[in-house]
């Protein structure tokens, strides 16, 4: 069965273009102009991954963001034609996976989305991989079949990305893991210096979703040149 994708930008020959391209692929595309007709879609389709641009009149591509993660793990990709890092900060933080500054190449971001799909589908297969079922670590309980976890036996809502993360310094514990490898290991792309940004926003989400204190972690310990990890 085919991907099902939601594409939402008021540009409408860009989001004309998206769609076109994820069309030649085989993706089911559902294309929007508007917030009000996207957030439709999210309550009524189950969907495998949304792009959405950062910047829609009237409701944002930022809080149609936050509506799917109240609900939804599936992937988000934002695209946005600023290039402050704040705009991108700000949509890593309320639960995208991942962002394309426009103007972009629509076969980047087709690249992207297939990258998102092949994560998303491994962490969410049962037995698609020979691995710990289940990871644990002082009162943190991650089951990898169920993408569940929990903290101090509280469900612990990630995203797939932020689960991805925890779960590559779970199965390293005691080893430093470098931002580079983690962002190539979860999005299978090429590393840019400014790729560490992404890698530090997800982090500090997960921080704050799990209570951890940056500077007595509990948990997730940055190793100042090095990269990040979880004590033994």
């Amino acid at each position: 069965m085919p991907n099902k994708i939601l594409v939402v930008d008021d540009e409408k020959e860009i989001a004309d273009l998206v769609a076109l391209y994820l069309e030649n692929e085989n993706f089911t595309v559902f294309k929007f102009y508007t917030a009000k007709d996207a957030l439709a879609c999210v309550q009524s389709e189950e969907l495998d991954l949304a792009i959405l641009d950062l910047m829609l009149p009237g409701t944002s591509g930022l809080q149609i963001c936050k509506t799917i993660r109240e609900k939804h793990n599936y992937p988000i990709i934002m695209l946005t034609a600023k290039a402050e890092e704040t705009d991108k900060i700000t949509g890593l933080t309320l639960g995208a996976d991942d962002y394309v500054t426009k103007p972009f190449l629509p076969l980047e971001l087709v690249a992207r989305v297939k990258a998102q799909l092949r994560r998303y589908k491994r962490y969410n297969a049962a037995g698609a991989e020979k691995q710990e079922e289940i990871l644990e670590h002082a009162g943190l309980i991650m089951n990898i079949k169920t993408h569940e976890s929990f903290l101090n036996e509280k469900p612990l809502s990630l995203t797939p990305t932020e689960f991805s993360i925890l779960q590559i310094l779970c199965e390293k514990k005691g080893e430093v893991v470098s931002a580079e490898e983690l962002f190539h290991r979860i999005w299978g792309d090429e590393y840019f210096s400014k790729s560490s940004n992404t890698i530090t926003v997800h982090i500090r989400h997960l921080r704050e979703k799990m209570g951890d204190s940056f500077e007595t972690p509990k948990y997730i310990k940055t190793v100042w040149g090095c990269g990040y990890k979880i004590e033994s």
